[in-house]
C-alpha cells in the first residue's frame, strides 16, 4: 500500500471547523499526520470540532485571523504542508461587504503565503471555487485574485515552496451551502426559495472536494490549479428530488412542498463554467480532473501520470448535459439516508 503524503507531515488546516475543513481532518487523522492544526476564527466550530476530535493528542486548535500577519506567522511555524480553506464563500454576503471579502479572501491569502515562505513551508493549497471562472461578482473576483497570488508566488518564490489551487464547485451538505438551507424550508413546509428555474450549478461530495485536494498536493510542480470533472445539475431538478427524499421525514407529502422564484440575486450567473477558453487551450486532464498549469512553468502532461491534452475540450462543455431526476435522487439517498 502507497503511503499518504500526509503520513508523518505536520498540517495546518485554516479556516479548519468549516465543512471541508473537518473533512481534510478526518483524512489526516485517517492518514497518520504527525500533527494537524486547525486554525479558525469561528469560536463555536472550533469548540464543536474539540468536542469531537480533542482526544487525539497529536491535533491543535488555534482560534485566530488570517487578517492578523503575528498570528499567522506563528501558525505556519513548524508546518509542512498548508490546506487554505479560509475564505468569505457566501455570494450576496461579499457583494454586500466587498471590503470585507477582499480582505479575507485577497489580503488573508498573501498574509498566508508570506508567512509560508518565509518559513520554508513545502506545500500549499488554496481551495477555490468555480465562481473565479469569468466572475461577475464580488467573491468570483477575489477568489480569481487569490488563485492569482498563488499561480505568480509559484513563479517568483526563491524558497522550495511548492504552491497550487483547487477549484470547487458547490460541495453537497456543507455548512452554508444549498442543501442544508433546502432542507430547512422543507423542514418548514415550504415554499422552497428558487432563484431561477434555469440556473445549473457543477456539484460535488465531501469526498470528491478532499480527494482532489490529496491529488493536488501529491502531484502540484508550482502553479497549477486542478479542478475535478464534476457533474452538472439543474437547480429545480436537485429542489424536486430533495422534496421526494426529505418531505415524509418532516411528515409531508412532496406535492405539498411548493416553489417560489426569487430572481437572481446580485453576483449570481445562471450557469458557472469551470475554465476559461484561455485555460482550455493549455489544460490537461486525467481520467478524473482537469490540470491547468502554471504559465510561467514548462510543464508537460507527461509530467503528471495519466495525463494527456484533450481533443475538442470546448465540446465537452458546450455538449455537457445535466443529471438526470434519478441520477440526483441517487446522490442524495447516499447522502441523508445511508
Amino acid at each position: 500500500m502507497l503511503m499518504s503524503i500526509l503520513a508523518g507531515k505536520s498540517v495546518l488546516i485554516t479556516g479548519g471547523s468549516g465543512s471541508i475543513g473537518e473533512s481534510l481532518t478526518k483524512r489526516a487523522i485517517s492518514d497518520k499526520a504527525k500533527l494537524i492544526r486547525i486554525f479558525s476564527n469561528d469560536e463555536n466550530g472550533l469548540y464543536e470540532m474539540e468536542s469531537k476530535y480533542g482526544n487525539h493528542k497529536n491535533i491543535e486548535f488555534v482560534i485566530g485571523d488570517i487578517h492578523n500577519e503575528e498570528t499567522v506567522s506563528e501558525i505556519v511555524k513548524g508546518v509542512d504542508i498548508v490546506f487554505h480553506a479560509a475564505a468569505l464563500k457566501h455570494v450576496d454576503r461579499c457583494e454586500l461587504y466587498p471590503l470585507e471579502a477582499i480582505n479575507v479572501n485577497i489580503t488573508g491569502t498573501k498574509n498566508i503565503v508570506k508567512a509560508v515562505i518565509n518559513e520554508n513551508v513545502k506545500r500549499m493549497i488554496l481551495i477555490s471555487t468555480d465562481k473565479a471562472v469569468n466572475p461577475i461578482g464580488v467573491m468570483g473576483a477575489t477568489k480569481l485574485l487569490a488563485e492569482k497570488l498563488i499561480s505568480a508566488e509559484a513563479f517568483h518564490n526563491k524558497s522550495n515552496t511548492i504552491f497550487a489551487s483547487v477549484r470547487f464547485g458547490n460541495v453537497f451538505h456543507t455548512r452554508g451551502s444549498i442543501l442544508p438551507r433546502i432542507e430547512e424550508q422543507i423542514k418548514n413546509g415550504g415554499p422552497i426559495a428558487i432563484t431561477d428555474i434555469r440556473m445549473m450549478r457543477y456539484f460535488m461530495t465531501k469526498d470528491q472536494a478532499v480527494n482532489l485536494i490529496i491529488s493536488a498536493t501529491k502531484l502540484a510542480k508550482g502553479g497549477e490549479t486542478f479542478v475535478l470533472k464534476m457533474p452538472l445539475l439543474r437547480l429545480e431538478d436537485l429542489f424536486d428530488a430533495m422534496k421526494e427524499v426529505l418531505s415524509s421525514k418532516y411528515g409531508y407529502t412532496p406535492s405539498q412542498i411548493k416553489t417560489k422564484i426569487i430572481g437572481i440575486r446580485p453576483g449570481e450567473k445562471l450557469i458557472e463554467y469551470l475554465l476559461t477558453p484561455f485555460e482550455m487551450e493549455s489544460v490537461f486532464e486525467t481520467k478524473d480532473f482537469f490540470i491547468i498549469p502554471s504559465l510561467n512553468k514548462s510543464v508537460k502532461n507527461s509530467d503528471y501520470p495519466n495525463a494527456k491534452k484533450p481533443k475538442n475540450i470546448q465540446f465537452y462543455f458546450e455538449d455537457k448535459k445535466t443529471l438526470s431526476k434519478k441520477e440526483i435522487l441517487s446522490i442524495l439517498k447516499q447522502t441523508y439516508l445511508s
